[in-house]
């Protein structure tokens, strides 16, 4: 116990010389931008989601409904052909649009060139929820990188198939967000923990000049020599599709014109707070991911 205790207060020393900062909802009021009376959706982001597959079709939609409830303009969905008509068919207001798949329902090659193409004149571009893991996404998330010049965010399997291949970062020509939990980021080459989580993150963050939200008990977002840390959440939102939310909720504080950094320390911020609202509402055990998307406009008035 005693040893925990010492290895907690020197993470906590390290972070306060770091200059490490506690987000909290003024400062997150204050990076909201303010909407002009005049404006139109193309003034409030075009966002592009690259997710989904067979078993898999939650994901975008989550992201998608996220990105939405967070003020995103207009919200682009590419989805294997395979499960285009249930996400075309789950969401209303977000449009969707088949890419080429291979036999299992994952995107293949032949998506790229349509997935470069629809990153031209994007805002933002979230890709990895539920793509799985192939060769063909490693492609995909490549030319993105490569192709971008918005910002990307890399989550889920868009991390995962960097497995091995993290030289990938080493291509980007746009500012890139990864959104690793602990087992993302050890298949990063970080080293979860406790002890050294904090250092092993600002090492991989600053060897990439990467911005680095590492998810988890007092997620921690790093980036440019810049550390926020997190003091919202509840074991609540343990669950499959809440980091869908979170990446939709980046991605349209991304589109509407927030910093990398910015938008990572606030998009986890926000997740925290409708998630400790659902907690207060329907209790850890009873909350769902669809129940905090519900709620983000409480907190965006």
């Amino acid at each position: 116990m005693i040893t925990r205790m010492n290895a907690a207060l020197k993470r906590m020393q390290q972070l306060a010389r770091d200059g490490c900062r506690i987000m909290d909802e003024d400062k997150v009021d204050a990076l909201l931008p303010r909407r002009d009376r005049n404006a139109h959706k193309g003034n409030f982001g075009r966002v592009l989601i690259l997710a989904g597959s067979v078993g898999y079709t939650g994901a975008p939609c989550l992201a998608a409904e996220a990105a939405l409830r967070t003020g995103a303009g207009l919200i682009f969905v590419g989805v294997p052909e395979a499960v285009y008509p249930i996400v075309a068919q789950k969401l209303d207001e977000p449009m969707v649009f088949p890419l080429p798949c291979d036999e299992a329902g994952r995107l293949n090659t032949r998506a790229v060139p349509e997935i470069v193409r629809r990153l031209e004149g994007c805002d933002a571009c979230l890709i990895g929820p539920g793509l799985g893991r192939s060769e063909a996404i490693l492609d995909a998330v490549s030319a993105v990188l490569t192709h971008a010049k918005c910002p990307v965010i890399l989550d889920a399997d868009g991390i995962n198939c960097l497995e091995g291949h993290i030289d990938v970062l080493g291509q980007a020509g746009c500012p890139v967000i990864l959104t690793p939990h602990d087992g993302e980021f050890r298949r990063l080459g970080g080293d979860p923990a406790p002890e050294v989580r904090y250092e092993s993150a600002k090492a991989l963050a600053e060897r990439w000049g990467v911005t680095l939200l590492l998810k988890g008990h007092r997620t921690l977002t790093l980036g440019g020599g810049k550390v926020w840390l997190n003091p919202n959440g509840n074991p609540g939102m343990a669950t499959g599709g809440s980091g869908d939310v979170l990446a939709g909720i980046i991605l349209s504080l991304l589109g509407q014109g927030l910093a990398p950094l910015d938008a990572a320390a606030a998009g986890a911020w926000l997740h925290g707070a409708v998630g400790d609202f659902c907690a207060e509402a329907w209790g850890e055990y009873g909350m769902t991911p669809t129940d905090m998307i519900a709620c983000l406009p409480e907190f965006l008035k």
